[in-house]
């Protein structure tokens, strides 16, 4: 795979339990939502989904009692990766960057031949970043998106300087979104673009064939 799609997401966070308001500002409620973000809310139901999706693909996994024990965060990863996507799209669209279906099957197509086959790309996806073979298009688009970002910024992410400048175009789109987080998932850290009880990096180098497992965090 090319040095730059060996950038990929992988957010963490801690679990939780379904939330039941979401207080935005003044006295406003948004009952069922787990956040909103430019307006447009993300139901809790909708987290609650993605992490199920997850939960079962590793129940069929021969790893399953070791991928559930490492994965009590699953909540807030869901939550804290869809919340990221819409931070993405934002700064995305904000440098003119678009991205072709032909573009994320190209990557998925690079990462099989180097995983052995669709199936190992699933495996480890599941494995390193608790994402469900239904998920892998939409993480996988994100991987792209991010490098594509970088390129329009003239950023290197694998220098550390190209890190902060795509992390800068992040923290702006961010803020621009004005995002409430319910608060039992705790709060939207816009410098970081991550919930704020999520500590590890917004970014770091993994690929889905040779990465890191998420970490089970505090």
């Amino acid at each position: 795979m090319h040095r730059r799609r060996r950038t990929a997401l992988a957010l963490t966070a801690a679990t939780l339990v379904a939330a039941p308001l979401l207080t935005a500002c003044g006295s406003e409620a948004h009952p069922g939502a787990a956040a909103v973000v430019g307006g447009d809310r993300i139901d809790v139901a909708t987290v609650q989904a993605q992490a199920a999706d997850v939960r079962t693909a590793q129940q069929d996994s021969e790893r399953s009692v070791d991928l559930v024990t490492k994965s009590g965060q699953l909540t807030r990863v869901k939550l804290s990766g869809l919340i990221f996507g819409r931070v993405l799209d934002r700064a995305a669209k904000d440098a003119g960057v678009s991205v072709s279906r032909k573009e994320v099957q190209q990557i998925r197509s690079a990462a099989a031949e180097q995983s052995g086959g669709d199936e190992g790309v699933k495996t480890l996806m599941l494995e390193q970043r608790w994402v469900a073979p239904g998920q892998i298009e939409a993480s996988l688009r994100q991987e792209v998106q991010l490098q594509k970002l970088a390129q329009a910024l003239g950023a290197d992410l694998q220098n550390p300087v190209g890190v902060q400048a795509v992390g800068e175009s992040l923290t702006k789109a961010s803020k621009a979104l004005h995002i409430e987080v319910n608060p039992r998932y705790g709060s939207w850290d816009n410098k970081k673009v991550q919930l704020s009880t999520y500590k590890a990096p917004w970014i770091t180098q993994v690929t889905p064939v040779q990465g890191q497992e998420p970490e089970a965090g505090a």
